[in-house]
């Protein structure tokens, strides 16, 4: 779930104004009016830009691809009639979001230059130039990029989410949760739109389940639905944690609400593996294939998509050697630590077991507290006979995610030092 929601998130200040609160219905008002100013008044740029603000909110609550397009078209329109004052600056910063949301990621980095560049007053592109370095790998600059928000007015929202991010990226797991509750508190005091809001919650109860705290993610994900009803991000947080406390039958009927909303592939895997557990093989394969038909149904999902369907394979044993490729082909565009991840983990299941530990130790290079990364680690370490380290990441994975129990435990199951089944509502230390 975190690879789509926190690690990719689009630069949510680009759209979220200090005004009214916005729901569906308030975004097709905002695009019905905007395109009325445009046929009114074709020369004035500002226009165009403010229909592709409309139309990339939009995007955000449909998780409809078409109005990303629309909105390029339309930024792309306001930059013919206006690219090399201080007014455009708006427009390049927006359109940088859009090309962030297609994966065009140096793309998008460059935009936000320029923006800053014409707009040196305006320091909110230095969020999406952040964002665009830290998909690339390059978190040195990401880190540097944010370091502009610190203790600039009126961008409190984007400094406590950039600092939240940093901060589970890095290891501070608990202080990633306090700057996004900062985050959603400021939202909601600035009267932000409601689907910002609710990403903000959202996001905090990513960050506590990361943390092993499924009562706090239940709470914040919640919350998210109290502003936002039927968030499917939500919704399917829920339902996780509801499969991760044995409710099967409720994370299957969370799962499908989710999908019926927005049919991600990460939710249909989802949903398939909480099938497999439920004892319904048939259910199951019916998911799994429609992770692959989504994954592949048009261009876009073809470019954002190779990392979730290389883990669904690799996860799944099936296909590894495509596994890899996608892996290899995201590795292409995406440097970040969960890309380095899946890319192990593709190379770990093609028996490249001393690939797979180089990756791995690229995966590592933060320090992140992530079950998934050590889980990983601990299954590659074992694949090279290193028992030590195998036993050490696999203790802290079981120590962040107790599930993972068992299949440790079934993997070296003689390791001294193996933590035993713990008791239920209660975690190891991770440290």
């Amino acid at each position: 779930m975190r690879r789509i929601a926190a690690r990719a998130a689009l630069a949510i200040f680009l759209l979220a104004p200090a005004a009214a609160q916005t729901g569906p219905r308030e975004s097709d008002n905002q695009i019905r009016f905007f395109q009325w100013k445009v046929s009114q008044d074709p020369d004035d740029s500002s226009w165009y830009d403010r229909l592709g603000v409309a139309y990339i909110q939009k995007a955000r609550e449909t998780g409809d691809v078409t109005y990303y397009d629309l909105a390029a078209k339309s930024l792309e329109k306001s930059l013919d009639l206006e690219s090399d004052h201080p007014e455009a600056a708006s427009a390049k910063k927006h359109l940088a979001t859009v090309y962030y949301a297609n994966h065009r990621f140096g793309e998008s980095l460059k935009l936000a230059q320029e923006a800053v560049k014409l707009n040196p007053a305006d320091v909110t592109p230095y969020a999406l130039i952040g964002d665009a370095r830290s998909e690339m790998g390059e978190y040195g600059e990401a880190w540097e990029a944010w370091q502009h928000l610190q203790n600039s007015r009126g961008v409190e929202y984007l400094e406590q989410t950039k600092a939240s991010v940093r901060s589970l990226l890095t290891g501070d797991t608990q202080a990633a949760i306090e700057h996004m509750r900062h985050a959603a508190d400021i939202a909601v005091a600035s009267r932000m739109p409601r689907e910002t809001i609710a990403w903000s919650c959202f996001t905090l109860g990513d960050n506590y389940f990361q943390a092993g705290d499924l009562a706090g993610a239940k709470a914040a994900y919640n919350e998210a639905l109290k502003t936002y009803p039927d968030y499917h991000r939500a919704l399917a947080g829920l339902a996780r944690i509801s499969s991760a406390e044995g409710r099967q039958s409720e994370a299957i009927g969370l799962y499908q609400k989710a999908i019926g909303i927005i049919p991600l592939p990460v939710y249909a895997a989802a949903l398939g593996d909480v099938y497999a557990k439920a004892g319904k093989p048939a259910e199951a394969r019916k998911q799994y294939n429609l992770v692959e038909y989504i994954a592949r149904l048009n261009a876009f999902n073809r470019t954002v998509y190779n990392r979730e369907l290389s883990v669904f394979y690799s996860d799944h044993d099936i296909h590894p050697q495509e596994a890899l490729e996608l892996a290899r082909k995201e590795f292409e565009v995406r440097h970040d630590i969960y890309t380095w991840d899946t890319l192990a983990w593709a190379l770990y299941k093609n028996n490249q077991q001393q690939e797979a530990a180089a990756a791995m130790k690229e995966a590592l290079s933060l320090g992140t507290k992530d079950a998934l990364l050590f889980f990983h680690a601990g299954k590659i370490y074992k694949g090279l006979g290193d028992n030590e380290k195998a036993v050490d990441y696999l203790n802290r994975a079981i120590a962040l995610n107790p599930q993972l129990t068992n299949v440790a435990r079934a993997l070296v199951p003689a390791a001294p030092g193996l933590i035993p089944a713990l008791v239920p509502g209660t975690r190891p230390n991770p440290q």
